[in-house]
């Protein structure tokens, strides 16, 4: 199908344009001196000319004065089906696509979607090539302004804060980590990559002008071990990487958006995974995950020792075999550190596991991702004997290509063994779910656990987090917490944590943050307390086939519903701003429906565990309000009468 496309040929350039399905997006590409790119938006500048280039070792792409031949346009509108829904099901994947090729052997696959646009190498060249660099730029227009997730240094769990900043203020020395949400023109640009495969990820610097460049980890030449876990690159090759000559290179993703709301919606990065490597997925089981690590284990009222021991075990699969709660993760101290087949005292994992088997609870088990990768292959023939139903691989911190690879391993090999995976000190999704769809859920983000030692996870973090981090992929966040508190009375306590902000505003998260793995954090002891509020989180689904944001601003407040089957939620999170917004429930079919709801209590802006619950009818036509206290949330459930 021909598809919106103009070119023009001069004798020093040639321009190309393809639009979005919608005409809303015109990408250019212009190849002159160099090839750069450039985005208008509802005829908007929203990125300013901005260069592409890849430098192998015997080869620039594209060379002095590039040739570029004439240029393929096609259209594509399909349905992708995804094995682990995360926000819709069926996924729509409807672009254009602008494929030019150069005379060096290479071509640039330009994509153009309604909500963004990608771009991605691909060569044709015999043996294998050696990329000692890539050139990335996102240049935008003065004005320009970011919430910056800063860094240190390569090695990094990527669990980030994100700063408000203006980009004429970002500078080479400002390390960013992606995904990035810039607002150009007042238009959103989420700066985010998919498919990486056999390359190391690619991270930010402020180009000194209001823009990005792209810095690459490159490959490791030495490497120093402390602990059992962090494994520091301290020397590195003078490349990126080694490949295949003939091959796909990641993309480089913009999900662009004249509404906050958009970012939230957008499954762009899963549409540019690859597609699933497994043939019969169908022991792939999402859930809710009883963990213990957060809350130290500290359950209370028992006959038996709580700690590292098998009894407290016991206590955490009956919790969750009453709940109707799918697994249960044994975190540190289940093995000997150093040896992830040498049980630890006091622990009886084959027992575990048939007991867990026989209350219809599956057994996951964290390891360091160092011991594990160097026992991989005994390790998951042992797990798969014991009945284990998948790992939570921890403590990777780098994406340089060795990194990846090794994830790419991971995936597979559990894969074999019927095993999910959850990647902990990882980097950002870049639709690994899709290819590896076993791969549930990662980690990558600043959750719960940091309310252990820091006061940095407050609800202003949680309202930046559905419009940034969230947009590339499942985040393992780890909510839950049913002691919660306001601003003035929190303090870290590792051992018996708390969150910021209400109860109903942890509650919000099972509806706000995708995740098909979802953890409730707190300790079964105090879930049995609080039965009335665990009753509704066991009840939320983990994968959705419908998500509509109803409105959205990021860092300050969100309402999501969701549908899965018949039934609706509906959820609203605020930062540390007391806020009443409104629901326009016209999403819901003809009808009356039950609409089941927890909100904050009347002094839930003096004690945050205050809530109230009640029940309502509602049609397609009501407006509903929705009042939230400081730090507070909203949550429903919609069911027909």
């Amino acid at each position: 199908m021909a598809a919106a496309l103009t070119l023009s040929v001069s004798a020093i350039a040639k321009e190309y344009s393809v639009t979005s399905p919608d005409s809303k997006i015109t990408l250019n590409v212009s190849v002159n001196e160099d090839v750069r790119w450039s985005v208008i938006y509802d005829g908007k500048q929203v990125i300013d000319p901005s260069p592409v280039a890849m430098k192998l070792e015997t080869l620039a792409l594209p060379g002095i004065k590039p040739s570029a031949s004439r240029p393929k346009v096609t259209e594509v509108n399909t349905l992708i089906t995804p094995v682990v829904p995360h926000k819709n099901s069926p996924v729509t994947d409807h672009y254009r696509e602008l494929s030019i090729r150069f005379r060096e052997g290479f071509s640039l696959i330009f994509r153009v979607y309604d909500d963004g646009v990608a771009y991605r190498f691909t060569t044709a060249f015999k043996g294998e090539v050696t990329v000692t660099g890539e050139t990335f730029g996102l240049s935008m227009p003065e004005g320009a302004t970011a919430w910056y997730p800063l860094e240190t240094g390569f090695m990094s769990h990527n669990e980030c804060t994100f700063y408000p900043a203006a980009m004429d203020t970002v500078g080479q020395k400002h390390l960013g980590s992606l995904p990035v949400l810039f607002k150009s023109q007042g238009i959103n640009i989420l700066l985010s990559e998919a498919d990486i495969r056999d390359y190391p990820g690619m991270w930010i610097t402020g180009d000194g002008s209001g823009g990005v460049s792209g810095i690459f980890p490159a490959y490791p030449d030495k490497e120093v071990k402390r602990r059992d876990r962090d494994v520091y690159v301290t020397a590195r090759k003078d490349y990126l990487a080694k490949t295949a000559g003939t091959r796909s290179f990641p993309w480089r993703v913009c999900i662009i958006t004249p509404d906050d709301a958009g970012l939230v919606e957008s499954d762009m990065i899963y549409r540019l995974g690859a597609p699933s490597k497994i043939a019969d997925p169908s022991w792939i089981k999402p859930g809710k995950v009883a963990w213990d690590w957060w809350n130290a284990n500290n359950i209370y009222g028992v006959n038996f020792k709580s700690g590292l021991n098998t009894a407290t075990y016991r206590y955490y699969i009956d919790f969750a075999s009453e709940n109707g709660i799918e697994y249960v993760v044994l975190d540190e101290g289940w093995y000997k550190l150093g040896n992830v087949l040498s049980v630890a005292d006091g622990f009886d994992i084959p027992e575990l596991c048939r007991y867990a088997e026989e209350k219809n609870v599956g057994i996951i088990l964290w390891v360091v991702w160092k011991t594990f990768y160097d026992q991989m292959d005994e390790a998951l023939v042992q797990y798969e004997k014991w009945g284990v139903k998948g790992i939570k691989v921890d403590f990777m911190q780098r994406d340089d290509q060795w990194m990846v690879n090794c994830y790419h391993e991971i995936a597979e090999k559990a894969a074999e063994h019927h095993m999910l995976v959850d990647f902990h000190g990882a980097y950002k999704p870049d639709g690994m779910d899709r290819t590896w769809p076993n791969v549930i859920t990662r980690e990558g983000v600043k959750g719960l656990e940091h309310n252990k030692w820091s006061t940095e996870c407050n609800p202003e973090h949680d309202l930046i987090l559905p419009f940034t981090r969230m947009v590339a992929g499942p985040m393992d966040y780890t909510p839950g917490a049913m002691v919660n508190m306001q601003k003035n009375d929190f303090s870290p306590v590792f051992n018996r944590p708390a969150s910021q902000g209400t109860r109903a505003h942890q509650m919000a998260m099972y509806v706000v943050y995708e995740s098909p793995l979802m953890m409730l954090a707190d300790n079964p002891t105090n879930y049995r307390k609080e039965q009335e509020c665990t009753d509704f989180i066991v009840k939320v689904p983990v994968t959705w086939e419908e998500t509509r944001v109803l409105t959205a601003q990021a860092g300050d407040f969100i309402v999501v519903a969701r549908r899965h089957g018949k039934e609706w939620y509906l959820a609203g999170m605020t930062d540390w701003t007391r806020r009443t917004l409104e629901a326009d429930l016209s999403f819901l079919t003809a009808g009356n429906f039950t609409l089941e709801y927890f909100a904050d209590g009347v002094n839930a802006d003096r004690r945050g565990e205050d809530y109230v619950r009640s029940t309502r009818s509602v049609t397609a036509t009501d407006k509903i309000e929705i009042p939230m206290a400081p730090g507070g949330g909203w949550v429903a459930r919609i069911i027909s009468r």
